[in-house]
């Protein structure tokens, strides 16, 4: 039983979902987009403050997930938002061939059963 005299407390959870109701679904799937590609980047060595580190288990599954995230949602980004999340994948997928010292076989890499198999781009002359 509660006491008729207490003064009531919002509830915090409800406001949370108050807040996130405001937010366009392109803004929430693009941030969880970006924490991946952080994650995977520095998975892969690639930040300023930790270039020694690297877990190229972790950044196989980071990857991994922000290819289905972008495959599944593609069509609700559109072109302008989904290009660039692309780019950061592939390039995260570069980066991971490089860093690996035991080659996926082709179409095998961290993604790419999302995106097909990912090449570097031939050498300019």
């Amino acid at each position: 039983m509660t006491d008729p005299g207490a003064t009531s407390q919002p509830d915090p959870y409800s406001m949370v979902s108050r807040d996130i109701a405001d937010v366009p679904s392109v803004e929430i799937i693009s941030t969880a987009a970006l924490h991946l590609m952080s994650a995977a980047a520095v998975n892969l060595g690639l930040a300023e403050d930790l270039p020694d580190h690297k877990d190229l288990d972790e950044a196989r599954s980071l990857i991994d997930a922000l290819a289905g995230l972008l495959d599944a949602s593609a069509p609700a980004l559109g072109h302008h938002h989904a290009a660039p999340l692309r780019d950061g994948l592939r390039s995260l997928q570069l980066a991971f061939k490089e860093a690996s010292t035991i080659p996926d076989e082709p179409g095998q890499g961290p993604g790419e059963k999302y995106t097909g198999a990912v090449h570097p781009a031939a050498a300019r002359r």
